[in-house]
């Protein structure tokens, strides 16, 4: 299994962030191939740095690569210039259970 997780930094205008994230972002990142999880985590993530922190799970690390290269990857990856403003930060990585 591997995860892409992304931290998005607090937006000027969070109402309008929530509703592109929302209503445009993640049904567009839905769509990517490959993904078998997505969740949305908000409140004081990582002490109030973040205005929400996003984690994409994906069968293989192959998987997510292959994901974020295929058209829908690339056509999520521009929509953030859309909402995503104030900046965001990913890691991808391999997870195993421990």
């Amino acid at each position: 299994m591997a995860k892409l997780i992304a931290r998005y930094r607090h937006p000027d205008d969070p109402a309008a962030f929530d509703h592109h994230y929302f209503n445009v972002h993640v049904p567009l990142a839905r769509q990517l191939p490959g993904l078998t999880g997505y969740e949305v985590n908000r409140g004081d993530v990582g002490g109030g740095a973040w205005h929400l922190v996003a984690i994409l799970t994906f069968r293989s690390f192959d998987a997510m690569t292959a994901a974020l290269e295929s058209e829908i990857g690339h056509a999520a990856h521009h929509d953030l210039a859309n909402f995503a403003g104030a900046g965001v930060e990913a890691i991808a990585f391999d997870t195993q259970a421990a």
